[in-house]
């Protein structure tokens, strides 16, 4: 069975239809990345996938039940910008989210778990390269150090799926090659299951194993809302065929 299974699924605000009539299916271990103009609503789908979004109609399915209604441990996400707690320490964040899917209500774990989340915790921040940095405070990390926080925080809870949106868009170069090949030690690693939103093409062929083209393929110019994107090209990244590539680039420039 598919880890995610999804059948004519819309997506529509009012008469707005953002998505339309997708149909796809994504692995366990796969690392999928999502690539197309801006608006044509990859973000909104990544949402779908964490929860925060619904779809109109369609079925979504994960591990083959309805996909919960809200963000859940099932999965994870990284945004482009950090999302991190300043008052805490690099050690506190990341044992915060241990401590608020242990224990919901109070979000504070005593004596024995709380050591257990703090070994847990550094464990983490160590696969991360972080380990020396758990003292800190996110105000004394570089860029990419709050980004590694960011993906510790994620990843801490063992999710199916990690969700990636742009999470490397802000980051200089010499950076950002880092934390590529830090994402794909630890998609390997921790046998991830990985759906990446860029606008990088090259990007997304480096780190995906799978390509998924959105764009919007229906256009009516007296009611541009009327149609909403579907995904165009679905493409395994080994399939390097010099006219899908230039479509493609045509597609998202």
């Amino acid at each position: 069975m598919s880890l995610v299974t999804i059948k004519n699924l819309w997506k529509m605000y009012g008469d707005n239809v953002v998505l339309e009539k997708l149909s796809l299916t994504i692995e366990e271990g796969e690392f999928c990345t999502l690539v197309g103009p801006s608006g044509c609503g990859k973000t909104t789908f990544l949402k779908m996938l964490l929860g925060q979004e619904t779809p109109t109609r369609g079925t979504f399915l994960l591990d083959g039940e309805p996909f919960p209604q809200e963000p859940s441990i099932e999965r994870g996400i990284v945004f482009q910008r950090y999302s991190v707690f300043e008052h805490l320490s690099v050690l506190g964040n990341v044992m915060l989210a241990i401590e608020l899917h242990s224990s919901p209500f109070l979000g504070r774990l005593f004596g024995k778990k709380r050591k257990e989340a703090k070994e847990t915790a550094m464990k983490m921040l160590v696969s991360v390269g972080l380990g020396e940095a758990a003292e800190k405070y996110p105000s004394e990390l570089s860029g990419g150090m709050q980004q590694r926080l960011s993906i510790a925080q994620s990843l801490v809870n063992k999710p199916k799926i990690l969700l990636l949106d742009e999470p490397f868009g802000a980051l200089d170069p010499g950076i950002r090659a880092d934390m590529h090949a830090l994402i794909l030690d630890l998609w390997k690693k921790n046998n991830l299951t990985v759906v990446m939103v860029t606008h990088d093409l090259h990007e997304s062929f480096y780190l995906g194993t799978r390509l998924l083209v959105f764009d919007k393929v229906r256009h009516d110019p007296h009611a541009p809302n009327a149609y909403g994107a579907r995904i165009t090209y679905d493409i395994p990244v080994g399939d390097t065929r010099k006219s899908v590539l230039h479509e493609i680039n045509k597609s998202i420039t």
